[in-house]
Formats: structure tokens, C-alpha cells, sequence
């Protein structure tokens, strides 16, 4: 897990999430990965997409009970095994969270035509608070070359944000062809 303050994970969703949305397939589903409270997920969920919350913290996904389209799944994403063996999602959310041994596991999940929304911290971020820790943040680049022949990307930055608070923070946004 990364050791993002508690302020960052706010109910209210992304606005890199909220801009690239509207690729994801109509009526796909959709997986928020270390979903914390599940603000991607009832974003998600309204725009109606069933949405999959997975995060290992069981009383985050408790308020996620009850609502329309929306499922839940308690599990430790770094210590367990990958709870989606075999599932495709039409899009992928992950935000604030970082553990490099997903990866393989996220690109295998993105459904033809599926879209991966990811926003973490990056290399810099240490001047501004944490994460501090290199492990909890992406080297340049390391984004793109995740996807590099993989998947095509639609957009990328790393940027230097002021909100929620000073951040450096690396975003991609691309879709697995369809074949």
C-alpha cells in the first residue's frame, strides 16, 4: 500500500478519471483497484457500469453496501493471490496506490477495447511530502513502458499537480486493441 496522507482519498473522484471515462465501453464493467472507500466505483457505477471495489481495508468497502451496481471484494492485493484470475473488465481505476507486481495482472484483466485509467505518485514527490518512499513511486516513463506494445495509449503526463495538494503524480489513460 502506499503511504498516501488520508486526505488524498476523498469521495470525490478523480478529475483524470472523470476526463477519460467516458472511452470505457457503455455498460462495461469496471475494476477500482485499492478502491479505499470507492469513490471511482459509485462514479462508475452511476454512469452505469457494474463496479468491482476490491481493497483489503473490509471497513472502506463497508460503505459500499447496498449500492446499485456495485460489488465488493476484500482482499490483500500484495500478500494474496489475484482475486480476478480469468475476469476482463472493460476498464481498469487505479489512483493513489502502487505495487508493481499487479501489473501483469492488470493487463491481463483489460478486457479488447478496455480502458486502463491509472494515476499514482512519481519520482519527485518526496519534495513535497509523501509517498516519500521510492518503492510508492513510478520512475519516468515507467507508465508508458508498462503498456509499451501492449496497450494504445491515449494520453499520459507527469506533471507537477497543486490539488488536492503539491504532488508529483504520473497519468496514463490507453486501450487494449481490440483484436
Amino acid at each position: 500500500m502506499t503511504d498516501a496522507p488520508a486526505h488524498l482519498h476523498s469521495d470525490t473522484p478523480s478529475a483524470w478519471v472523470c476526463r477519460w471515462a467516458g472511452l470505457v465501453p457503455a455498460g462495461g464493467r469496471v475494476l477500482d483497484v485499492a478502491a479505499g472507500g470507492g469513490r471511482h466505483a459509485r462514479y462508475f457505477a452511476a454512469r452505469g457500469h457494474p463496479a468491482e471495489a476490491v481493497d483489503r481495508n473490509a471497513a472502506a468497502l463497508a460503505g459500499l453496501a447496498g449500492i446499485p451496481n456495485i460489488t465488493t471484494t476484500c482482499a490483500d492485493l500484495e500478500s494474496g493471490p489475484w482475486p480476478y484470475a480469468g475476469q476482463t473488465f472493460a476498464g481498469i481505476v487505479v489512483a493513489n496506490y502502487l505495487h508493481r507486481p499487479l501489473f501483469p495482472h492488470l493487463l491481463a484483466a483489460l478486457a479488447p477495447g478496455g480502458v486502463l485509467i491509472y494515476e499514482t505518485f512519481a519520482a519527485g514527490n518526496e519534495k513535497y511530502g509523501r509517498p516519500a518512499n521510492p518503492d510508492f513511486l513510478l520512475q519516468p516513463g515507467e507508465l508508458l513502458e508498462l503498456v509499451r506494445g501492449r496497450l494504445g495509449v491515449i494520453a499520459y503526463e507527469d506533471v507537477l499537480v497543486a490539488e488536492p495538494r503539491q504532488a508529483r503524480v504520473q497519468r496514463l489513460c490507453a486501450i487494449n486493441p481490440a483484436p
